[in-house]
């Protein structure tokens, strides 16, 4: 006898490890209050306005996403999306701080919190494909 959907563990799992990320996406949105905020977030000066511009619509993009893979943790038909939005967001994140290397302590953080999201995505997924594979 398997467990209905309310009773079996793994049926919260993947809506659990999307609104972790979820948050952790949003973390960054802080940074559209400016400059200093920017600075606080990635230890890097953004006194050039140009940069400035181009960071605080980031927080923004970050903003959006977050949003999404929250709203995709309570709407089944939006999981998959959100799996993958949320692994190309943290990977190509990882993958170039590992590639370009030299990165200071603020963007280790960022770092690590991303190999945090890109753990919850794994689990998340692999919940996913398992129940998914029982359907």
């Amino acid at each position: 006898m398997t467990a209905s959907p309310s009773t079996n563990p793994l049926h919260y799992l993947l809506p659990t490890m999307l609104v972790v990320v979820g948050l952790i996406h949003l973390l960054p949105v802080s940074g559209l209050l400016g400059s200093a905020q920017l600075a606080k977030l990635y230890g890097v000066a953004f006194t050039e306005p140009n940069t400035a511009i181009l960071m605080r619509h980031r927080a923004v993009l970050f903003g959006l996403l977050g949003v999404f893979l929250v709203v995709a943790a309570f709407r089944p038909a939006l999981q998959a999306a959100a799996l993958v939005a949320g692994f190309v967001s943290v990977a190509s994140f990882l993958w170039l701080a590992w590639s370009v290397g030299g990165y200071n302590d603020a963007l280790g953080r960022v770092a690590v919190a991303d190999g945090v999201a890109l753990l919850c995505l794994a689990v998340g997924g692999a919940a996913w494909l398992f129940l998914d594979s029982r359907c």
